[in-house]
């Protein structure tokens, strides 16, 4: 297209005011294409536009589908009404969660609330709310089936799992010789993969967050089981955005506040956990 426009701008024999009505209609023109290529990135710090929250939705009792095919969950339903108290519409959209950090950035989703740790190497990349609920890894086996496992130390020599991109992969990852001491280290796209495997001995043992992980297991307690045994420190959910978008922080941390000052955060938690685990400001 550009090309065309040059060719009729340079053609001589044109009258001036042919001449200067085609200058200004070749600019209009160039000006709406480059508009359209820039597209819409979905970026929003406004008032008038949706959030669109990215998730795992296979993460319950955090986010994860219903039998009606329906996304619901313990931070859905915190971020619904953190969204509501901002006037705005939300959209919940299942995300690749290896490729988290990269999809706040391209702008197709505006917030993470999902059960996200707050760690030093996510700190680099996305910009976080205050912490609101503690969290650990944990490791999960099979009914009856604890192979001697006291410690960390004792899952030498076994088959184990965790989701990719969560914190369970960080930690074991950050310790080359656990790692190495793993007849096999397998990660999944998500935990229920993972969990599957090891009910079908494929796996020996999953390291997976101790909320999620408990969650899973009050509805298979007949099949798994959960040792107390922390993998790395505990640490911290907090919801992300963009690196740099202070603003839509900002708004959505002061209404997440208001919905802990007035106790509705408490009573979502007790929905879904029958306890308010919600941390509480100093």
């Amino acid at each position: 297209m550009q090309r065309i426009f040059m060719k009729v701008l340079w053609k001589d024999d044109l009258p001036i005011m042919k001449m200067k009505n085609l200058l200004f209609t070749a600019g209009m023109l160039v000006s709406m294409l480059f508009t359209g290529c820039g597209g819409d990135t979905g970026k929003t710090d406004d008032a008038t536009s949706k959030i669109i929250i990215g998730l795992d939705d296979e993460y319950a009792p955090m986010g994860f589908k219903d039998e009606k095919n329906q996304i619901v969950g313990f931070d859905v339903d915190l971020a619904k009404e953190a969204t509501k108290r901002l006037g705005k519409e939300v959209e919940f959209k299942a995300i690749d969660w290896s490729s988290k950090e990269a999809e706040l950035k391209s702008g197709r989703i505006h917030i993470i609330w999902n059960g996200l740790d707050i760690t030093p190497e996510r700190q680099e990349n996305m910009l976080f709310s205050d912490p609101y609920m503690d969290n650990r890894q944990i490791i999960f086996v099979r009914k009856g089936n604890e192979q001697g496992i006291k410690n960390v130390n004792d899952l030498a020599g076994k088959a184990v799992g965790t989701q990719a991109g969560s914190t369970g992969e960080a930690n074991i990852n950050a310790n080359p010789d656990l790692q190495n001491s793993f007849k096999e280290f397998k990660t999944y796209g998500d935990y229920v993969s993972a969990f599957m495997d090891l009910e079908n001995g494929r796996l020996d043992a999953v390291v997976c967050d101790e909320i999620v992980g408990r969650y899973y297991l009050s509805k298979h307690s007949d099949r798994l089981q959960a040792l107390d045994i922390s993998v790395g420190e505990i640490t911290q959910f907090g919801i992300a955005f963009e690196k740099g978008n202070v603003e839509l922080r900002d708004k959505v941390q002061k209404a997440f506040d208001e919905i802990v000052a007035d106790g509705t955060a408490a009573k979502i938690s007790e929905k879904w956990f029958d306890a308010d685990l919600i941390k509480k400001k100093q």
